[in-house]
C-alpha cells in the first residue's frame, strides 16, 4: 500500500473541490440540437434576459444529462451566446433579418444593439419590405382573386356569408375589373386595347390639327380705301382653324372617355378613392375640359383673348399618364421617381446654386476685358447661359469672348458634369430595385405552403392511475421534458403543472426586460 503525505491529499481535496466548484457554475445549453457551453456568471452579465434566469425547476432542464434544451436557430444563438461573452452583438450574414429579430426576441435581446459594422447588412431586410409594401399599394399582381376577397373589397362581406348577394353585387366585380384590372380575362384585354386605341388617336388628333397642312384657312372679304378715295377690297386668309374631322374625332374619343369614367365610378369599391386617385383627377379633368371648350367656342368666340382659352386644353396630353394602368413599368418608373425625390431636390437646389455662381461670374468676366460683342449684358442672362451650360446641352447662342469668360465656361461646364453625375445613380439603382422585385414576385408561386402547428405528444400515463395524470408530475422530472413557450417541441414530454417562468409572454418577464431608455445598451455586468 502506498503512502500519500498528508500534504499531498490536502492538495488533491483542494484541487477536486475547484474541479467540483468549476463544474457547478458551467451550463450546458442545447440550442436546435447544438450542445454550447458556459459559465453562469457569463449568463448573468445581460440581467433580465431568458439565459439570466435559468433554473433548474423550468420544464425544459434536463436532469439527467443535465441541460437545457431550446428548440430554436442554433446559428443565431452562436451570435447570442458571443454577445453574452463579448458584449458585442454581431449580426450572421448567412441569416435573414425578419428571422434573426425573431431570435433576439425570443431571448429577450434588443435588435438595436447590433454593432455599427453589422447596421448596414442588418437593415437591408427592412428597405425590402418597405419596398415590397409598395409594390402592394401599386397593385402589380395579375392573379385573380377569391369570391371572398371581392366581397371584402367591395364591402359585401356579410352577405356573401349569408348567401344573399344581390344581382348587383355580383355584377359590380365585374364590371370594375373589365375597365380598371387590363389583365383580369380576354374581355378586359380587349376593353383595355380599346381604351389605349382612343387614347393615342385622341393626342394623335390634338396634335396633328396644328399643322399648316391639317388647317383651313378663314376666307374674309376685307374692303379697303385707296388713296384716290376709291373703295377696294381683298380676301383675307391669314386665320386658320382646325379641319372639321379633327373635332368629330375628338367627340368620338371623348365620348368614349365620359363612358369609360362614369363606368368606373358607379363599378369602384371605393368612391373616395376614386376621386383623389391622381390618374382619376387627370382623367376627368381632360374630359371635362373638351365640353367647357365647346362651351367657350359656342358662346365666347367673338372675345378678343378667346385663343389664350385654347392653352387650357394642354391638359388633355396629361391622358397618357391613363397607360399606367395598362403597364406596370410605368407604374414602377413613376414610383422610382416619388422615392428618389430627396435625391432630385438635392440636384436641382445644386444645379440652382451653381447657375447663380456661374452666371455671377461670366457676366463680371467678360467685363474686364474690352468686348465688343459681349453676349452677356446682365446677370438674368447669364442665367440662361449657365443652365444650358451645366445640363451639357450647349445652344451655342451665348458663348465667352474672353478668355477670363472661358476659364469660367469651362469650370461651369465641369461643375455641371459632376452635379448632373452623382444623383443619378442612386436613382438608377431605386429603379433597378423596384424593377428587380417585380419581376421576382412575378416568379413567385402564386399558393404557398400551409405550415402546421406542431401538436404536442402526451405524457405516458402510470399504471393504475386515472386518465389525464401524468409520470412527470415533477418540475423538470423525465428526460426529454420540454415547454411550448420556450422552443420545446419534437418528442420531449411537457409538464403541463410547469410554468415556464422566463415566458416572453408573461408580465413578470415583460415587466424586468421593459424598453431600453435613450437607445442605450444593456449594461454588462
Amino acid at each position: 500500500m502506498t503512502y500519500i503525505p498528508k500534504k499531498m491529499q490536502h492538495y488533491a481535496h483542494a484541487a477536486m473541490n475547484l474541479i467540483n466548484m468549476d463544474s457547478e457554475n458551467r451550463v450546458v445549453l442545447n440550442v436546435g440540437g447544438i450542445r454550447h457551453e458556459t459559465y453562469k456568471a457569463t449568463l448573468k452579465k445581460i440581467p433580465a434576459t431568458r439565459l439570466s434566469r435559468l433554473t433548474e425547476a423550468l420544464a425544459n432542464y434536463d436532469p439527467i444529462l443535465n441541460e437545457y434544451f431550446f428548440d430554436r436557430h442554433p446559428g443565431v444563438f452562436a451570435q447570442v451566446l458571443n454577445y453574452y461573452r463579448t458584449g458585442k452583438l454581431h449580426y450572421p450574414t448567412d441569416v435573414c433579418g425578419p428571422l434573426f429579430e425573431e431570435e433576439l426576441e425570443f431571448w429577450g435581446l434588443d435588435s438595436n444593439q447590433v454593432e455599427p459594422c453589422c447596421w448596414m447588412t442588418y437593415t437591408q431586410h427592412r428597405d425590402t419590405q418597405e419596398t415590397l409594401a409598395v409594390l402592394d399599394r401599386l397593385d402589380l399582381d395579375t392573379e385573380k382573386p377569391s369570391e371572398e376577397e371581392l366581397a371584402r373589397k367591395f364591402g359585401f362581406e356579410e352577405d356573401y356569408y349569408k348567401g344573399t348577394i344581390s344581382w348587383w353585387q355580383e355584377m359590380k366585380p365585374r364590371i370594375w375589373s373589365l375597365f380598371d384590372e387590363p389583365y383580369s380575362s380576354n374581355a378586359a384585354k380587349t376593353i383595355g386595347v380599346v381604351s389605349v386605341f382612343f387614347i393615342c388617336i385622341s393626342i394623335l388628333s390634338f396634335c396633328l390639327k396644328t399643322h399648316p397642312d391639317m388647317r383651313v384657312p378663314i376666307v374674309r372679304n376685307v374692303t379697303v380705301r385707296t388713296a384716290n378715295g376709291t373703295a377696294g377690297w381683298f380676301l383675307d386668309k391669314t386665320q386658320t382653324n382646325a379641319h372639321i374631322a379633327f373635332f368629330y374625332i375628338e367627340c368620338v374619343c371623348n365620348a368614349w372617355f365620359t363612358f369609360e369614367i362614369l363606368v368606373r365610378f358607379i363599378s369602384s369599391p371605393n368612391k373616395c378613392e376614386f376621386i383623389k386617385s391622381s390618374v382619376n383627377i387627370i382623367d376627368y379633368i381632360a374630359t371635362l375640359s373638351f365640353y367647357i371648350d365647346l362651351v367657350l367656342q359656342r358662346f365666347a368666340s367673338h372675345l378678343e383673348n378667346a385663343d389664350i382659352l385654347e392653352f387650357f386644353s394642354i391638359i388633355r396630353i396629361m391622358r397618357l399618364f391613363k397607360l399606367t394602368r395598362h403597364s406596370s413599368g410605368l407604374k414602377i418608373l413613376i414610383q422610382t421617381f416619388r422615392a428618389s425625390a430627396k435625391e432630385l431636390t438635392l440636384l436641382v437646389f445644386f444645379l440652382v446654386l451653381g447657375i447663380v455662381i456661374f452666371a455671377s461670374l461670366v457676366y463680371y468676366a467678360e467685363r474686364i476685358q474690352p468686348n465688343p460683342h459681349n453676349d452677356f449684358n446682365s446677370i438674368p442672362l447669364g442665367l440662361w447661359w449657365a443652365l444650358v451650360t451645366m445640363t451639357t446641352v450647349g445652344y451655342g447662342d451665348m458663348a465667352p469672348k474672353t478668355y477670363i469668360g472661358m476659364f469660367v465656361g469651362a469650370l461651369c461646364a465641369l461643375a455641371g458634369v459632376l452635379t448632373i453625375a452623382l444623383p443619378v445613380p442612386v436613382i438608377v439603382s431605386n429603379f433597378a430595385m423596384y424593377y428587380s422585385h417585380t419581376q421576382a414576385r412575378a416568379k413567385l408561386p402564386k399558393k404557398r405552403r400551409r405550415v402546421l402547428p406542431v401538436e404536442q405528444p402526451r405524457p405516458p400515463r402510470l399504471p393504475g392511475a386515472p386518465g389525464g395524470v401524468s409520470g412527470c408530475g415533477t418540475p423538470g422530472s423525465g428526460p426529454h421534458s420540454g415547454p411550448m413557450g420556450s422552443g420545446g417541441t419534437g418528442p420531449r414530454r411537457m409538464n403541463n403543472k410547469t410554468k415556464d417562468l422566463v415566458s416572453p409572454k408573461s408580465d413578470e418577464y415583460t415587466t424586468m426586460i421593459g424598453k431600453p431608455r435613450d437607445g442605450k445598451k444593456s449594461r454588462l455586468l
